[in-house]
């Protein structure tokens, strides 16, 4: 599967709802153990929650991590330009800590890195002692939005052009199994889920969430035949609709998630 090319305009359409997992994730954070702490934010996106880590830990220097060159320009010309927070490119996939980190988060990006649980080992090894690595990932992936859209890249009409393109349910793990990686590294470790009910308002709000994110590898393999792109998304804009029907005060957007705050040994 390449690598999909990202929108960061169209991932922030729903930045208030999608920042909600990220604050949950940052209320269960211990103090870091050294003082300036060193944080690694991987996945970081546009960079909008990267700034606001560095302003809850106002001593910290703070670098986002990132692949996607849409994403690192959207996150440099809005939020870097002080000493304590910067930007820069790595693929999280081969990614190790070159300095020790008193945190190393990850916030909805390891459903993109196949194996990432094999790269957990890696990581803590570059906590300095009682440091925290955490993450959260979407636990959504048997969902109307994603099954739908699976369903419909399987069909006969589209088959052939978006073989392979999309994730399978199996990219991230389940709560026990993160529980049990973390733990068999020496980690003192908490994972939970948590199901948000988002309430989203607007035309197709369903669609547009998932144009950020899920359906930007359909997004990016048609790219060069926008016919193409527009057919698969009025199909899947009609299956949306049924799934996900609009209430009187929006669209119920039901949306789970899988939280891990793992903690290594001083």
């Amino acid at each position: 599967m390449a690598d999909p090319t990202w929108d960061p305009a169209q991932y922030l359409r729903h930045a208030g709802h999608r920042a909600r997992p990220f604050l949950d994730l940052l209320a269960q954070l211990p103090d870091p153990p050294t003082d300036p702490p060193r944080v690694a934010d991987l996945g970081c996106g546009p960079g909008h929650l990267t700034a606001l880590l560095a302003t809850r830990r106002p001593t910290a220097r703070v670098t986002g991590y990132d692949n996607s060159p849409e994403m690192l320009r959207r996150a440099r010309a809005e939020h870097a330009g002080t000493d304590r927070l910067d930007f820069a490119h790595a693929d999280v996939r081969t990614w190790t800590p070159d300095e020790p980190y008193d945190l190393i988060l990850s916030n909805a990006t390891l459903q993109w890195v196949p194996g990432h649980a094999d790269r957990f080992a890696d990581w803590i090894a570059g906590l300095v002692p009682g440091g925290t690595f955490a993450f959260q990932v979407p636990g959504n992936f048997t969902a109307p939005s994603h099954r739908l859209m699976h369903e419909l890249a399987a069909s006969p009409r589209w088959a052939d052009r978006l073989a392979g393109v999309l994730r399978h349910d199996d990219a991230v793990l389940t709560p026990e199994a993160y529980l049990e990686r973390l733990t068999d590294l020496g980690c003192a470790a908490d994972v939970w889920e948590t199901t948000y009910i988002h309430l989203l308002t607007g035309e197709d709000p369903v669609l547009d969430w998932v144009k950020g994110t899920g359906l930007r590898p359909v997004l990016t393999a048609l790219a060069d035949d926008p016919p193409a792109a527009r057919a698969f998304e009025d199909e899947y804009r009609t299956a949306l609709r049924e799934a996900y029907p609009s209430g009187s005060h929006g669209t119920p957007f039901p949306f789970r998630r899988i939280f891990a705050v793992a903690h290594k040994k001083t």
